[in-house]
């Protein structure tokens, strides 16, 4: 790494005062919220829904699709947390309205009747939580070294995933032991309204254009004359990026479909093919996941600090995709649906502190939340259609060609990357490439 590197060790805002150092477990407990409205509506609500009729295709569609279509589309709305009120505001606005869609989602009983009902609701809360994501990422990104980029993607992702195995396991779980699923919504609504505590030990960055530095004047006219130049600075920034080698590689291998994790949406969906029961899904994608997820997420940050990030996020989706291939292989059986699916998810952890890795890498600091969630976006469109496929292929044609589309998928993807990277390595120099 380039000792000249003007991120190294630098945790300053742009008003140049250092930010007080953050022990990673915050950024953590900052995604959390993100995380359990995830596991939520692809576990707990999926299996509900899958036991009260409704086919895999339909969930893949009506919950699957609604809570990554935001996510895919977040990017456009991404500047209002680089360049208005705070990122602790956005955070807490983001953390309520995302307890709020929980609970919504849990008053309304699964069937196939309310599956339209639930579609909306999943897709209301899953927009109320990227503003949770990007105000935490934007913090994050503020307080981490370039060494560390590794090292703080798998904290971050480790709480993405181990929220969403809270969410799902937990969630799964309480609904199926108490009077009613309204009572397991709450203590998940409950959760996410505490993580804004975590806020206190994160310092807010200065902004360069923050009201202190427009010498106090306070005008209609001299306010939306400084909103305008933020978000042409976002623009160009997020320009200057893009059309970089570098930075054009890096928003290549998140889009390609490989290292997706989306068949972790539909292993509620699908149990009753290795029949397992709710309680088996519960535990082994639940919370189980959850944490075998989050260790995954720190082990590959490590290893994220000492390759090259884009290298090593194409080796763990590889490795996923053979999970895929022997999972196919090996008996349907309950026992096996646990085995592999736990070694999924800590392999999708592996892949998601890569991804992290990538992003932090390269999005700099002055529109952190814009372009960290244009890879965000990117990335969790290959989860939105992976899941619309295998859903749709699971129904035709069962299990095992489920899992063997999406390793062919992924190794399709491999063979992309690898051209790509060839064809644009003749157009630069040696020294320049990423």
């Amino acid at each position: 790494m380039d000792a000249a590197d003007p991120e190294r060790h630098s945790y300053a805002g742009h008003g140049g005062a250092a930010l007080a150092p953050v022990h990673p477990v915050i950024y953590l407990i900052l995604i959390l919220p993100f995380g359990i409205f995830s596991g939520y509506s692809g576990i707990t609500l999926t299996y509900e829904l899958s036991h009260a009729g409704v086919n895999a295709a339909q969930i893949a569609t009506a919950v699957g699709a609604m809570d990554l279509f935001p996510q895919t589309w977040k990017f456009l709305w991404a500047p209002l947390a680089d360049t208005t009120l705070t990122r602790k505001t956005w955070y807490v606005i983001g953390a309520a309205l995302t307890a709020a869609g929980i609970l919504a989602c849990g008053a309304v009983p699964a069937s196939p009747a309310t599956l339209p009902i639930l579609g909306v609701l999943v897709f209301l809360a899953s927009t109320a939580t990227t503003f949770t994501s990007m105000s935490a990422e934007a913090l994050i990104a503020h307080h981490t070294g370039a060494e560390e980029k590794g090292r703080a993607g798998g904290w971050l992702q480790a709480g993405n995933l181990g929220g969403a195995g809270l969410g799902g396991g937990a969630g799964l779980w309480l609904a199926h032991h108490l009077s009613s699923p309204l009572i397991s919504a709450a203590v998940l609504a409950l959760a996410c309204v505490l993580c804004t505590l975590a806020l206190k030990w994160i310092e807010e960055p200065k902004r360069a254009d923050s009201p202190a530095s427009a010498g106090g004047q306070s005008s209609l006219r001299v306010a939306l004359a400084r909103q305008w130049a933020s978000a042409a600075r976002v623009l160009k920034d997020l320009w200057s990026m893009a059309s970089s080698r570098r930075g054009f590689m890096a928003l290549l291998v998140v889009f390609l479909p490989i290292g997706t994790g989306a068949a972790s949406n539909l292993w509620a969906a699908v149990a009753d093919g290795w029949h397992a029961s709710a309680d088996t899904v519960a535990l082994a994608n639940g919370t189980l996941a959850g944490l075998v997820s989050a260790l995954g997420c720190l082990i590959g940050g490590y290893f994220c600090d000492r390759i090259d990030r884009k290298s090593a996020y194409l080796l763990f989706g590889v490795a996923q995709a053979l999970c895929m291939v022997a999972m196919a292989m090996a008996p349907h059986t309950a026992t096996m649906f646990v085995a592999f699916t736990l070694l999924y998810a800590f392999l999708n952890g592996f892949s998601y502190a890569g991804f992290s890795a990538v992003a932090l890498e390269t999005i700099g600091l002055t529109s952190a939340a814009t372009g960290y969630n244009v890879f965000a976006s990117l990335s969790n469109m290959p989860i939105l259609y992976m899941g619309l496929i295998e859903g749709s292929v699971y129904t035709q044609l069962g299990a095992s060609a489920m899992l063997y589309t999406e390793a062919a998928f992924a190794a399709a993807a491999i063979v992309v990357f690898a051209l790509a990277s060839k064809a644009t390595s003749r157009r630069v120099p040696a020294a320049s490439t990423a």
